[in-house]
């Protein structure tokens, strides 16, 4: 898979912006970064990112209780990591 640094910025963008506006959950965003942008297989990414792949497969799958230092190792290689968002008020 090869993508031009402008695609693949693109492509982060699009998923990270799913991902805030709630169109996507966080497991389905990973795999979209994963698949989509790297092109890795679950066992080269988990290594990659230095957590083990059943960890990986529990984020993608939303299951598990994963630890923050986890998320932000799946988020790293795209320049992400967790944070607090403000949600908008309803009146």
């Amino acid at each position: 898979m090869t993508l031009t640094i402008d695609a693949r910025q693109l492509m982060i963008e699009s998923i990270e912006a799913d991902l805030a506006q709630g169109k996507i959950a966080l497991g389905e965003a990973v795999k979209r970064f994963r698949v989509d942008v790297t092109g890795l297989q679950q066992t080269q990414f988990a290594r990659m990112c230095k957590i083990s792949v059943r960890t990986l497969i529990q984020i993608e799958h939303g299951e598990g209780n994963p630890t923050l230092k986890s998320l932000n190792a799946v988020f790293k290689p795209f320049g992400l990591q967790m944070g607090v968002v403000r949600l908008p008020r309803k009146f």
